[in-house]
């Protein structure tokens, strides 16, 4: 398994109930143009490439298309198991600026990319919370067997859960701390916890004992 790189969130030190980022991006249309006009992400501030709010929470995109003009239609899409789904539509000021705010309700992880002219940009990803109630495993348990396959390593990355699919992606976030794991094995089977993380993945997050760490799935 090859885990996801920890990034630091932004914005850490808000509370948790009004978590919200903005992408800032600048879009260019899909007419003829030279080298250095092509359509590229001009501004995004440090750490802000993903948005990560939790459920029920107000979600932000802006940008700005140009050339400048006044009416043009920008496209929020999201990906799926299907392909792109559009789930957000605005018009573009007379500066080429837009805006999309959004309240996703439902917990998970998505590519955003907007559309414009037939020009396509991508965002970043939405990273939407809830909270769950994990533990942590492994002294003791390292080299039994995987129920997802492998054995139990100092080293393992990943989390056990009873019923998501072997090697789903989840994205787990304590504190400053963000990873992506995979579920690896099963469990936890006491205390109503919904997670178990690996040695591995607590130390990564900084989290020790039992308590709520916030999750995607």
């Amino acid at each position: 398994m090859r885990p996801k790189t920890i990034t630091r969130a932004p914005g850490a030190g808000k509370a948790l109930g009004v978590l919200c980022f903005t992408a800032t991006l600048a879009v260019l249309p899909s007419t003829a143009q030279s080298d250095d006009t092509k359509a590229t992400v001009a501004a995004v501030a440090p750490g802000h490439s993903q948005l990560n709010v939790l459920a029920g929470r107000r979600a932000t995109v802006r940008g700005r298309a140009l050339p400048a003009l006044a009416g043009r239609t920008v496209l929020l899409q999201r990906a799926g198991g299907h392909g792109w789904a559009t789930i957000d539509r605005a018009t573009t000021r007379a500066d080429g600026r837009f805006a999309f705010r959004f309240r996703p309700q439902r917990p998970g992880s998505a590519r955003l990319r907007v559309l414009v002219d037939g020009t396509r940009q991508a965002v970043g990803r939405l990273n939407v919370y809830r909270r769950a109630a994990v533990s942590w495993y492994g002294p003791g348990l390292y080299g039994n067997k995987l129920s997802c396959g492998g054995r139990l390593t100092p080293g393992t990355l990943g989390v056990a859960h009873k019923t998501l699919p072997c090697g789903t992606r989840v994205t787990l976030r304590h504190g400053k701390r963000v990873i992506r794991v995979r579920v690896v094995d099963r469990g936890p089977y006491a205390g109503g916890r919904e997670f178990d993380l690996t040695a591995a993945t607590s130390h990564r997050l900084r989290f020790d004992g039992v308590g709520s760490v916030l999750v995607t799935s």
